[in-house]
């Protein structure tokens, strides 16, 4: 997706940045990722334990990978419900919880 784009549905937040990466892109608030842009067209949204059942709750999909030989890997990102891809109110939400997963596994980090 155009950067200007992702910029205007991620503007409740404030301001972003976005970085490319894995062929697709990283989208930042306050130097956190929080969400990727898929080279597939899809965005992703950071989950995890506390905001995992409303992604699910939403019909979204967990992000997952599966190498040869290997176990299914997921990772900590859920597509975006559709409906919030229409606007930039209808991702406010989605946004800040995003956002705060990232925090949270910021702080578990420094811990």
């Amino acid at each position: 997706m155009d950067d200007d784009y992702l910029a205007d549905l991620f503007s409740g937040l404030g301001p972003i940045s976005v970085r490319r990466m894995f062929g697709g892109k990283g989208i930042y608030h306050q130097g956190l990722i929080f969400a990727l842009d898929m080279s597939d067209g899809r965005i992703m949204m950071k989950g995890d334990a506390v905001n995992a059942g409303n992604y699910e709750a939403a019909g979204c999909e967990r992000w997952s990978y599966q190498r040869p030989g290997r176990n299914k890997t997921f990772m900590p990102y859920w597509t975006a419900p559709d409906d919030a891809l229409d606007s930039p109110e209808a991702m406010m939400p989605w946004a800040q919880s995003a956002f705060a997963a990232a925090l949270r596994a910021d702080d578990k980090k420094r811990k």
